[in-house]
């Protein structure tokens, strides 16, 4: 796909976003515009899936280790034909099998089920060992947050990944400097963040997290490295691309009035 195209992917995913959350009276919209381009290239173009068989056992997996920006898998499922989109209406209700963090026994197309934060990478490290033990050919992806990287478990597993030379495991790292009590270098900063991934003996790269071809170029430049894990670093706005969210941490938990999905919609209509 060309860029424009997987941008205009990213967009819709985003108003799919705003409208959902508007629709279950509840939900993280903030956290979901900050990766809606990376969720874009690896949905819609990266990874090899088959929506017609959700447990194919070649399938490239992922793991959105910041489980309460679910929305946004949902949306990228419910595009790609996992389910039909009319299911993103039930979000958070009874009923429904969209919960407000991702469940693997109950969601085609989901691989773990996350939301108790930092438990990403090391799921995402038992995947891909387990598929390499087994001999299929396969990545794992994963998306952590930046105020997540603070749980010590992250650190355990990105050891444990250098060890044994995971470079089946490619790590997005969510860097929109917020996390829901304020701005993560006021309360307990990791930057340079890309330095400690580097101590870790990580494969590490920063981009622009909302530029698709270096979101690309760099999920192209993860796989030429087969001996250790990868991590990308990625710059990032929470609330990006609606205008009353962009990096406005009052977003983070929040659900848009009428006017306010009016207001997306007008923002997004040339973008989608």
């Amino acid at each position: 796909m060309t860029v424009d195209e997987l941008s205009r992917i990213a967009n819709r995913l985003r108003l799919d976003v705003v409208e959902t959350v508007h629709d279950a009276g509840d939900g993280h919209p903030g956290p979901c515009m900050s990766i809606a381009d990376i969720m874009a290239v690896l949905f819609f173009e990266e990874m090899k899936l088959d929506p017609a068989n959700p447990r194919w056992p070649e399938r490239d997996r992922f793991v959105l280790s910041k489980g309460h920006a679910c929305p946004i898998l949902y949306a990228a499922l419910a595009r790609k034909g996992y389910f039909p989109l009319e299911e993103l209406k039930g979000l958070r209700s009874l009923g429904s099998f969209l919960q407000g963090h991702p469940d693997m026994n109950k969601i085609p197309g989901v691989d773990t089920v996350s939301g108790s934060l930092g438990n990403g990478v090391a799921i995402g490290l038992g995947m891909a060992m387990g598929c390499r033990m087994q001999g299929i050919e396969n990545y794992v992806y994963a998306i952590v947050g930046d105020g997540e990287e603070e749980e010590g478990i992250i650190w355990e597993a990105a050891m444990a990944a250098a060890k044994f030379k995971a470079g089946n495991l490619i790590v997005f790292a969510d860097l929109n400097n917020h996390q829901s009590g304020g701005k993560v270098t006021e309360l307990s900063s990791l930057y340079p963040v890309a330095d400690k991934w580097n101590a870790f003996h990580w494969h590490v790269q920063e981009i622009d997290g909302h530029d698709i071809a270096q979101i690309q170029a760099a999920i192209a430049e993860a796989k030429k490295v087969t001996d250790k894990p990868s991590l990308i670093a990625c710059k990032t706005v929470k609330g990006k691309n609606i205008p009353y969210m962009e990096d406005n941490n009052a977003w983070h938990k929040r659900v848009p009035t009428d006017e306010e999905v009016e207001i997306a919609r007008e923002a997004l209509k040339d973008k989608i």
